[in-house]
């Protein structure tokens, strides 16, 4: 059968190898084996699996729905695609995002996002919930007791699934709210009490065991508890309890689903209300034995929320692929302009349909170098902890823009693949004939995962850049600025729009974080107003500078291009032309409605809305 999905193998390896250059560093220490040879026959081999393997049950959920038995609190997958899921599981893919062993090469973080990218594209709902056992494992390894580190142990070999248990139904985004409670017991064990909702796969027939990570608050423990983040602690809670000395499974612990959310989109990934301590206790671990738990979850939850932009970048990009072939064999109507003939033509030929295709193209790939402009900081952490000079620069540049790639990709995809992506269809992309529909119904929770937008626009500004003292955000523009320094030939234009946005940032960061540590009502609640509009800029102006960058790298390299290569690169300098003309303009406008925020709106009654 066809597959939905369409990757775009050459423009990944355009930016690692290309653009960023990232080869410079794989075949060296710690990522020995793995150099640009190795590393495109991984790309290859991942674009095979992903296509092959993950896509064909892609729209299983509308064939055959998720199947919840409340009197077992049990979850049935549909049959084709938890077939799909275990051969995921148990696969050497994911065993290239577990921890390497002692004695072990690591494999280059920028090219396991590359290889996540073509399994989120190709069936977004496995690589969510699977994605995430390797990094709790390395969460136990690295801060677990010795009997936690043993679990990890498990985990890994077992092929045992997990949770990330934050949410709860009067405490979303605001964690510090939760009321699950955790009371201490004579062993050193745990009894959890609490309700939990939207937790992703929280139950499901994939593994024989799965292990709760959850955040609660304990009770009557001195130095321990207490209001807000602070007083939660992490607990590892298995759905069965476990025999440390032999890994078997025993009886059942007190964590039930009792529920199965019924969404707009993703429905055959399992989103679940789980309660603790129903009918039995629920007994659980304290992380560690130290009370971190908000410091602890934030490993993973930088990670998932990496993961979360960069499932929307591959969703935009297989819906902009996908309207390309559709608008290329599309027939219908006339050209436009003089002199022309009256036969119809294919629907890319007319020029808003041109228009909305460089936007799709300009955006996706975009998205793509800069989630690969942060994963190469990673490479770079990596490389030089292995070299026992850590890069805290590097590190800095990565935490800064981890919110930019979850709130960004998130937005953009989902506005364009409904705005332009489904649009190129016509009435065709609002009928399950083409997978456009399901694009536009599962990106919308990318918005939602792990901190809503706006969220992600406080952390940008209050933690990212406000606590350094804009240290990590000046050194980023810095970089930007050499290259907007001079104009460059063929591209003067475009570097004096690179220029111009750079200014214009500048000045809206300033306002923005004035306002932020000011006191009086021009304070910070007027600059809470422009944190998510501040967020969206600057991942303008990253994708603006990597674009020109591109053009210029595709440029050099037209003349001595392969004829197959040459129309590549052509629309590299195409899109990249675009997105630098007609987006980066944008961020003076921007500017504008900042310069203009008052307190009016936050001081303006709600009953007046």
């Amino acid at each position: 059968m066809n597959s939905h999905y369409r990757s775009n193998l050459r423009d990944m390896e355009f930016v690692l190898f290309e653009l960023l250059e990232t080869h410079q560093r794989y075949g060296r220490a710690p990522f020995g084996e793995m150099d640009r040879s190795a590393a495109r026959e991984v790309l290859a081999e991942a674009e095979r699996y992903a296509t092959a393997t993950l896509a064909p049950t892609f729209s299983d959920v509308d064939r055959e729905p998720l199947a919840f038995d409340p009197e077992t609190h049990a979850v049935r997958l549909p049959k084709a695609f938890r077939e799909a899921a275990l051969d995921y599981l148990a696969s050497d893919w994911l065993d290239l995002e577990f921890p390497p062993a002692e004695d072990g090469q690591a494999v280059p973080p920028s090219l396991r996002w590359c290889v996540t990218e073509l399994m989120l594209g190709a069936n977004p709902p496995i690589p969510m919930g699977i994605n995430v056992v390797p990094q709790v494992v390395q969460l136990l390894l690295t801060h677990g007791t010795e009997d936690q580190q043993h679990l990890a142990r498990l985990i890994q070999d077992k092929r045992w699934m997990v949770t990330m248990v934050l949410t709860e139904p009067d405490a979303g985004s605001d964690v510090g709210a939760a009321r699950t409670r955790a009371h201490l017991q004579a062993d050193g064990s745990w009894h959890l009490e609490g309700v939990k909702r939207f937790i992703t796969y929280g139950d499901h027939d994939l593994s024989d065991n799965i292990v709760h990570l959850v955040l609660a608050r304990p009770v009557g423990v001195e130095g321990a508890g207490g209001p807000g983040t602070r007083g939660l602690s992490l607990f590892v809670v298995p759905k069965f309890h476990v025999d440390p000395a032999t890994g078997e499974c025993l009886g059942r612990n007190g964590v039930n689903v009792t529920g199965l959310e019924r969404k707009l989109g993703l429905g055959v990934n399992p989103t679940c209300e789980v309660t603790f301590g129903d009918g039995a206790p629920a007994v659980g671990r304290l992380l560690g034995d130290r009370h971190a738990g908000i410091a602890q979850m934030f490993e993973i939850i930088k990670h998932v929320r990496m993961l979360v932009g960069v499932k929307a970048m591959a969703t935009l990009s297989t819906g902009y692929l996908n309207a390309l072939d559709y608008a290329r064999t599309r027939v219908q109507g006339a050209p436009i302009g003089r002199g022309r003939s009256p036969e119809p033509v294919a629907i890319v030929e007319h020029p808003d349909v041109r228009r909305s295709l460089l936007s799709q193209k300009a955006h996706a790939e975009g998205m793509r170098a800069l989630i690969l402009y942060a994963a190469s900081q990673q490479d770079r952490v990596l490389a030089s902890q292995h070299a026992g000079l850590p890069d805290a620069a590097a590190d800095a540049r990565h935490q800064l823009l981890l919110p930019v790639i979850k709130g960004y990709c998130s937005e953009t995809a989902w506005r364009l693949l409904g705005q332009e992506s489904l649009q190129v269809f016509g009435g065709s992309g609002y009928l399950k004939d083409y997978p456009i529909e399901q694009y536009v119904r599962d990106t919308k929770v990318d918005t939602l995962y792990e901190g809503t937008t706006g969220i992600q626009g406080l952390d940008l500004v209050g933690r990212k850049i406000v606590r350094d003292g804009r240290a990590a955000l000046d050194e980023l523009l810095g970089e930007i600025a050499a290259t907007a320094a001079d104009d460059v030939t063929g591209f003067e234009a475009e570097s004096a729009l690179l220029r111009t946005a750079l200014a214009d940032f500048g000045e809206l960061a300033a306002v923005v974080v004035s306002r932020w540590n000011a006191d009086g009502p021009d304070g910070r609640a007027v600059a809470a107003q422009d944190c998510t509009r501040l967020l969206l800029c600057l991942g303008d102006l990253v994708i603006g500078w990597l674009s020109l960058r591109g053009c210029v790298t595709a440029d050099t390299a037209l003349a001595g291009a392969s004829a197959g290569d040459r129309d590549f690169y052509l629309g590299k300098i195409a899109s990249g032309r675009w997105f630098v003309r007609n987006v980066l303009p944008g961020i003076s406008a921007a500017l504008v409605g900042a310069r203009h925020a008052t307190s009016t709106f936050t001081e303006l009654p709600a009953s007046a809305l």
